[in-house]
């Protein structure tokens, strides 16, 4: 039987949250990305217990992609760029949409306009353009307004930046020759390691929240 989600490799691994088989390589590597574990997988289990050779090369290749776009960021901003891709990778569009790179960098790109223009003193909510791009900029600017309630002294230019990157992030890690998701699947890898150790971690080991008034 064939898997019936790569459609070449043989299907030989009983996956739970499908309610059928799949290949080792799909198991592998859609793994909390694009299917939903449950804890009780054996195959889970068994990534979390022992990380493959494989897996952890692709850790550290999507690292190395990543580490151009968050390295000039504060240790602050390191925390924020993390709490703000969680939201990015909870979020999921209404209806049929799907979320791709570009409207993750528009409603990066949205926000950062925004407060780089409170910042200068000048009220002025900027729009994104898609309907998907505008409700996650909502999100972030929610989680940003979360994170303030909480008595977090963050500061308009140093959210922009942190957005900012992500908004490079997501135009350049992806790119013409590269699937429209290619930036999100980097990152759900990323958040997928992150969840097997330390969920207050982020991939560099640096801590996931704010935690400098």
């Amino acid at each position: 039987m064939v898997c019936p989600l790569c459609q070449r490799r043989p299907a030989r691994r009983d996956c739970p949250a499908l309610g059928r088989a799949i290949c080792s390589v799909c198991c592998g590597t859609k793994r909390l990305v694009e299917i939903n574990c449950p804890e009780t997988c054996v195959h889970l289990s068994a990534a979390r217990a022992n990380p493959a050779a494989v897996v952890r090369r692709q850790h550290e290749a999507d690292l190395t992609r990543l580490l151009p776009t968050i390295q000039p960021l504060t240790e602050r901003q390191h925390q924020l760029f993390f709490l703000f891709q969680s939201v990015i990778a909870r979020y999921r569009p209404e209806g049929f949409a799907r979320l791709t790179d570009a409207d993750v960098a528009e409603a990066a790109a949205t926000v950062a306009a925004t407060l780089e223009t409170a910042a200068k003193g000048v009220i002025y909510e900027h729009a994104a353009q898609s309907v998907v791009a505008q409700r996650l900029a909502g999100e972030l600017t929610t989680l940003l307004e979360g994170i303030r309630k909480e008595g977090a002294t963050v500061y308009d230019r140093e959210a922009a930046i942190t957005l900012r990157a992500i908004e490079q992030g997501a135009r350049t890690i992806g790119g013409a020759s590269q699937p429209a998701d290619e930036y999100l699947t980097v990152m759900g890898r990323l958040l997928q390691v992150n969840r097997a150790g330390d969920q207050h971690q982020g991939p560099t080991g640096h801590q996931g929240s704010i935690i400098i008034p």
